[in-house]
């Protein structure tokens, strides 16, 4: 079954933001499941009519030592100030380096903050999303996806990250929570600028686009 951006884009602006102002969006999935692409496919849909930034969880992370570090600098650094209405920042990882860098990237409040990562939809986001959305390709083909990004070199740090993805979801069980699953290898035959595949046979999601995620208090990879 189809889905479409514009459609998608719709259900985000119609629900209530959760952080101040801003609307967030979590495009979840395992490293190579084309988290990257359909979050910047909807963020330019959102962007037709608000303003609209993305964050990559990459970009707050410790290398590959820690799948989600990113989780408490996110929190800190951008989700607080733009809840009290401020603008937020952050310090990018530099993976040739291995470390952050010394400049702070601003974050100035949007109307809508697409994150983009393993773990965006995780239990300890999930009181402050509008909504979420679980992408899924197989594992071979994610390998595949990023050994061809990184190198050959490099199979050894995907393969213990890969462990480690399992581990978390085996764990969170995000596809319980999210309001769409989307597969991020369909050969269903589709627009892919302007369309998505709803996930595969299977899957289940436990919230529905047709409704509200139950709210809740404030809580707390090299992915593909």
């Amino acid at each position: 079954m189809k889905g479409t951006y514009r459609a998608l884009a719709g259900t985000v602006l119609e629900r209530p933001p959760r952080v101040g102002a801003v609307r967030v969006v979590a495009v979840d999935g395992r490293a190579g499941a084309g988290k990257t692409t359909f979050a910047g496919r909807l963020a330019r849909e959102l962007g037709r009519t608000r303003r609209v930034s993305v964050l990559h969880t990459d970009d707050l992370l410790d290398g590959w030592a820690k799948l989600l570090a990113w989780q408490p600098r996110m929190r800190e650094w951008v989700l607080e100030p733009l809840r009290r209405g401020e603008a937020g920042a952050y310090r990018r990882y530099d993976w040739g380096r291995g470390r952050l860098g010394d400049e702070w990237t601003p974050v100035e409040p949007p109307d809508v903050l697409v994150v983009e990562g393993v773990g965006s939809a995780s239990a300890a986001m999930r009181a402050d999303l509008t909504l979420a959305v679980l992408v899924g390709a197989p594992r071979e083909l994610r390998l595949g996806r990023g050994l061809e990004r990184d190198g050959e070199a490099l199979r050894g740090e995907w393969e213990r990250w890969m462990a480690a993805e399992d581990g978390h979801f085996a764990e969170d069980r995000p596809e319980l929570a999210v309001d769409v699953l989307v597969d991020g290898a369909s050969a269903e035959a589709h627009d892919p600028e302007i369309e998505y595949i709803i996930g595969p046979s299977g899957w289940t999601a436990h919230a529905t686009l047709g409704d509200d995620p139950e709210s809740g208090s404030d809580g707390e990879e090299r992915s593909g």
